[in-house]
């Protein structure tokens, strides 16, 4: 029996789970040799070899090469070597690149016929393979008789090179890279809205097939639980305990009551379970509906009759999008814990945490959500403009200056491309700026709004980039699954989602990049940041259009920020030894059948819960502590805004990113270059340390808690000790601040409760003055600190 745990899972819909996990030899070392001397093995080489021989001459690849078992629904299904070209004898026939890795596999013999099963277990390899981020290229060089090799080969991607004579066969290389691999599996999915048009005019009913009764229901089910969670929460209804863990909750009126079981937490928490939840009218249960819950609540939420219907459409949009989730084939939580970067981005299904109307989306059509939508996870390539640079405002940081990044982002080739474009309209390439824009936001919004630019050809069009990106959770940043080590590319996306339209002000991302820079100075050079593994994704490049039909409106109106792009470093580029990437957004997943990623994560370590939380409360409280108590500077680190890097399944770094809006000084006496000073933010005294009861404690660890708690019966009073241990760490290793440790202490027995949902309510549509961040916020009531019975701890 094995006692290897997967390295990598991957779910496939139909077919089930593929796992992958190191070789062990003495047991698997039988298996191996039944099946190279089977005669569809004459290839790999083996052939007459004895037990001893073949356990022998894998105990010496395991030395050269890194060795895997593939099995298929917990059956052993495959063999995978993995080597570095340069390390190995094929590296003498060709020019081996950096970022080149090799590969051999050999199947199981064929009990039966299972449809797809190679395709599954290659496409599967591939995945695996570039799980490793830095790997660019895969090489195979079968013997060139091996024509059922190649065909499979070539179905997944790899394009044939040269013959080559090696010492045990003549064998023909054939390389892979990853964009070549993208286009294959996902060729059915490119330019969706393009290709799908047609099809879903003529069968519109492919808009709603997620729209089942079943999956409605639980849609609204989940949706319900989480509005009374966090209406409960933010004081806006109060649920009454009945007896034991029964709670009830009457409408408004009256007429409506709902029951449930919960769990009262820290900082007024209603762990609630799902399924206990019950409504009745007229003492008869009738089924939940999380449209009718706010309607019956209205005056509670105090939400206005001008503002309830376009929050309600954010609301059923939200279901809409819950449905697609519960019904797609997505990934378990024990999969997911071993899977990689954009596979785990595209499986989450919760969204903000506390927000109950966070999916809105209001612009997108049925077509665009699953061209579009993050948890589609359809890649797709960036429409550029090229804007006159009498209208178009470039900066970047002293290193990247516009020529260069266009360089890195597009090549030469596509440059070329480009500037022919423009050249045939007439006009003289060196006169414009090449601009990346969202392709729904040109075709619904600039292709119209700005045509005028476009009959001026101030604004040409040009065509679509070279690269294939995926959405990520923020739905408007962009990651480049072409090519992983270049940058994010963030978007103008004009569609209304959670409290705000989703533009980009030119007033900010003119100063983005220099404030990376002075971020970047400021910090870099930390030794306790360097220490705990704190890094930021610096936002390094950004270009604006201005049109002047709508410039007097004023920097914050949706019309001057639909023409505008940011480029943020992706932290692929920032990895060490063989880490595995997720926004921390993750830890708070629940699979469509409730159960929790984080607890997978953690098992997978092989720690202790406890000393799981002591590794992550370093990782990503600590550096937090650090930049408010020693800089004055806070961010915005709720889940999505984190990104950790893990090492075995334990968070060994933190990256944190949207810098360019959400960084804030709080201390006026901070010298700040003249042009980035809006970082500087006057905030009351009494506010400041929201940063981190608000933002953390209640944004993010009341959510993780709740879940350790009902997944795996954790002690939640265990988990804010832990929390005060990190935080007696940082002081006792910090003894300098010990001013400002007293003046805002982390351990007052209560805190102001900052309502986000209150915010929304309030206006759905800009929650927040980005130029005066506290004066729009909903302050209700306050929280207890679950910490301040533990300050003994470090007293």
């Amino acid at each position: 029996m094995s006692t290897y745990k997967p390295i990598y899972s991957t779910t496939i819909p139909d077919f089930g789970v593929i796992d992958f996990r190191p070789l062990e030899l003495e047991n698997d070392a039988v298996i191996i040799h039944d099946w190279v001397n089977r005669n569809y093995a004459q290839y790999w080489g083996m052939q007459g070899k004895n037990l001893e021989e073949v356990r022998l001459e894998y105990e010496k690849i395991t030395k050269e090469s890194d060795v895997f078992i593939g099995l298929v629904n917990g059956e052993i299904s495959f063999l995978l070597e993995r080597y570095n070209p340069k390390q190995d004898i094929i590296g003498n026939y060709y020019t081996v690149q950096d970022y080149d890795c090799g590969i051999h596999i050999i199947v199981a013999p064929s009990t039966k016929p299972v449809h797809q099963f190679t395709w599954h277990i290659f496409s599967s390899i591939m995945k695996f393979i570039f799980r490793d981020l830095t790997i660019e290229r895969i090489l195979v060089e079968p013997d060139i008789r091996n024509k059922k090799m190649f065909d499979i080969c070539h179905r997944v991607g790899f394009e044939d090179a040269d013959v080559v004579n090696l010492p045990h066969k003549t064998a023909l290389l054939a390389f892979c890279t990853r964009e070549q691999f993208i286009k294959k599996i996902d060729s059915f999915n490119l330019n969706y809205t393009e290709m799908n048009n047609e099809n879903q005019l003529e069968f519109p009913e492919k808009a709603i097939t997620h729209i089942q009764p079943e999956v409605w229901e639980k849609a609204n089910r989940l949706l319900v639980k989480k509005a009374i969670c966090e209406f409960s929460h933010e004081l806006l209804i109060k649920p009454t305990l009945e007896s034991g863990n029964t709670y009830s909750l009457l409408s408004d009126d009256n007429s409506i009551k709902y029951t449930f079981e919960a769990e009262l937490l820290a900082m007024n928490h209603l762990n609630i379970e799902v399924n206990s939840i019950s409504k009745y009218k007229n003492e008869k249960l009738i089924a939940l509906d999380a449209v009718d819950f706010i309607q019956e609540f209205k005056t509670s939420l105090g939400i206005s009759e001008q503002l309830i219907p376009s929050y309600l459409e954010e609301i059923i949009s939200t279901l809409y999008g819950s449905c697609y989730k519960l019904l797609k084939e997505n990934s378990t939580s024990k999969s997911l814990a071993n899977s990689d970067f954009q596979t785990i981005e595209q499986a989450m299904m919760e969204g903000h945490p506390g927000f109950v109307a966070n999916n809105g989306r209001i612009g997108y059509n049925s077509m665009d959500y699953k061209a579009y939508a993050p948890e589609a996870g359809n890649p797709f390539r960036i429409l550029w403009l090229a804007g006159h640079r009498d209208r178009t405002v470039y900066a970047g940081t002293q290193k990247l200056d516009y020529d260069t990044l266009i360089q890195q982002e597009l090549g030469a080739e596509t440059i070329a491309k480009f500037n022919a474009t423009i050249s045939e309209k007439g006009q003289n390439p060196n006169d414009y700026f090449f601009i990346p824009v969202h392709p729904w936001q040109w075709f619904n919004k600039l292709a119209n709004l700005f045509s005028p630019e476009i009959a001026k050809q101030k604004l040409i069009c040009v065509g679509y980039g070279p690269d294939l990106y995926q959405a990520q959770q923020s739905i408007r940043t962009l990651f480049n699954l072409s090519n992983p080590k270049k940058l994010y590319t963030k978007t103008s996306l004009s569609i209304l989602n959670m409290g705000f339209m989703r533009g980009l002000p030119v007033f900010y991302l003119g100063t983005a990049p220099e404030m990376a820079e002075w971020l970047d100075q400021l910090l870099s050079g930390d030794q306790y940041l360097q220490k705990v593994g704190f890094g930021m994704l610096g936002e390094v490049a950004s270009v604006s259009y201005i049109n002047p039909y709508f410039e007097s409106f004023g920097k914050h109106n949706p019309y001057n920020k639909m023409i505008a792009s940011l480029w943020r470093e992706s932290p692929v580029a920032k990895l060490k030894n063989d880490e595995q990437l997720m926004t921390m957004a993750a830890f708070l997943h629940l699979d469509k059948d409730g159960n929790s990623l984080l607890s997978e994560i953690i098992k997978a370590s092989g720690l202790s819960i406890d000393n799981w939380l002591a590794e992550y409360f370093k990782v990503y409280l600590s550096p937090l502590l650090h930049c408010f108590y020693q800089y004055d500077l806070v961010f915005m680190p709720h889940g999505e805004n984190l990104i950790l890097g893990l090492e075995n399944h334990v968070p060994v770094r933190s990256f944190m990113k949207d810098i360019t809006e959400e960084a804030v000084i709080l201390n006026p006496d901070v010298v700040v270059p003249k042009n980035i000073d809006r970082i500087y933010a006057e905030v009351p005294e009494d506010v400041k340390l929201l940063s981190i009861f608000i933002d953390v404690f209640d944004g993010f660890f009341r959510f993780m808690s709740a879940i350790l708690v009902s997944s795996d019966n954790y002690s939640e009073d265990r988990y804010w000790e832990l929390v005060t241990e990190c935080i007696s760490d940082y002081q006792e290793q910090n003894p300098h601040l010990e001013a400002k440790f007293e003046q805002y202490d982390l351990f007052a027995n209560e805190f102001q409760l900052s309502c986000l949902n209150r915010l929304q309510l309030n206006n759905n549509k800009t929650m927040i003055d980005l130029d005066d961040p506290v004066a729009l916020l909903q302050f209700q009531g306050k929280l207890q600190n679950p910490i301040a019975p533990y300050k003994k701890i470090i007293a």
